[in-house]
């Protein structure tokens, strides 16, 4: 696997980040609601709500480099891939940038230059809800073809065989092909949108959960085809539930918890030795059946209430007054009790957080 850039990499570096992510901030700016969930009636200026969905997101896509983004629902991993392709709903306000390689600001660039030279060009997606970014009045094989035609400029007499081979790819069916998105499974659906999404060879392809609704033996054989997508140098980022297809194809690791990373690391220290080190991501593989089968205790916060420190300090068993600070994304972690582990496996915490944060 292609070796993944840390956001520290020396500025001597001759490869160029495919993406490059600084700063990134979502907010939704929502009604409020009285107490007990009822409506306010009539208009009611200045009572809003701010929602932090995604806030400080930092992180470099490197040529050939696959990062998984995992955490807990409702963290921000698909409001971040929405906002890399300007599918954001208007109550939301974003700032930061997403640079491409050739210079484009994903955050900054107008609808009709996303439509027309980015979604499925320069950056293609596979969604969250496939069924719902399928046309529902056309056919699987009529939007494949459609879009090899668009995306490859594929001439007509070649447009069958083409949509054949790109269903192929994605394990769909071909007794399928003349289905509307309605007949399909989810599974089905899901495979039909991430054949749809590997037509133009996009340089960086989203992967929004896009195991969803398979077995266990096409979710390997997904995960496996969207990594075979970095081969020629592209960049690959998935956001996803599923740990183990994570660790099957990921070179990097972002773990996000209440709208920010909280760490990012190398997959195979990460999924092996020396382990994650901020407790959180701990707790997310101790949770795996084939680990400790523990869930990490307690519930994620309400992204509209975040506190001013560490918003995984109720649900951790370290935290302490130093917690009541923000802690910053520093090597790769962002905790003031980073774990380690010793050379007998045995897992500490060190006796100076404060000073260890920094290392």
């Amino acid at each position: 696997m292609a070796a993944g850039v840390t956001e520290e990499r020396p500025a001597e570096s001759a490869t160029a980040p495919l993406l490059s992510v600084r700063e990134l901030n979502v907010r939704f700016r929502t009604r409020e609601r009285p107490p007990g969930g009822r409506r306010f009636r009539g208009p009611r200026p200045g009572r809003f709500a701010e929602i932090a969905a995604v806030t400080g997101v930092s992180f470099d896509l490197a040529p050939g480099e696959c990062l998984a983004l995992v955490g807990e629902s409702g963290c921000g991993k698909s409001v971040l891939a929405s906002a890399l392709l300007g599918l954001l709903p208007g109550n939301a306000y974003t700032s930061g940038s997403a640079v491409l390689g050739d210079g484009l600001d994903l955050i900054t660039a107008d609808e009709t230059t996303l439509a027309r030279g980015v979604r499925g060009r320069r950056v293609g997606l596979v969604p969250q809800s496939p069924a719902a970014h399928l046309t529902p009045v056309r056919t699987v094989r009529a939007q494949l073809e459609e879009t090899v035609a668009e995306l490859t400029g594929t001439p007509r007499a070649g447009l069958a065989d083409a949509a054949r081979e790109a269903a192929a790819r994605a394990a769909f069916p071909e007794d399928h092909l003349d289905a509307y998105p309605h007949q399909l499974s989810g599974g089905l659906a899901q495979r039909a949108a991430t054949a749809l999404a590997l037509v133009g060879e996009a340089p960086v392809l989203l992967a929004d959960e896009p195991t969803t609704g398979l077995d266990r033996d096409l979710v390997s054989r997904t995960v496996d085809e969207l990594r075979r997508h970095t081969e020629a140098g592209h960049g690959l980022l998935i956001i996803t539930h599923d740990l183990a297809a994570a660790e099957r194809v990921a070179d990097r690791v972002a773990v996000m918890y209440a709208g920010r990373i909280v760490e990012l690391a190398d997959a195979r220290g990460f999924f092996g030795s020396p382990g994650p080190r901020h407790p959180y991501a701990r707790g997310l593989l101790d949770a795996l059946p084939e680990r400790a089968f523990t869930p990490v205790p307690g519930m994620p916060p309400e992204l509209g209430a975040l506190p001013e420190g560490c918003a995984f300090a109720p649900r951790c068993a370290h935290a302490d007054e130093r917690c009541a600070v923000l802690p910053p994304l520093t090597g790769g972690t962002a905790c003031h009790h980073p774990l380690t582990t010793e050379p007998d496996g045995d897992l500490l915490v060190p006796e100076n957080a404060a000073d260890a944060t920094h290392a």
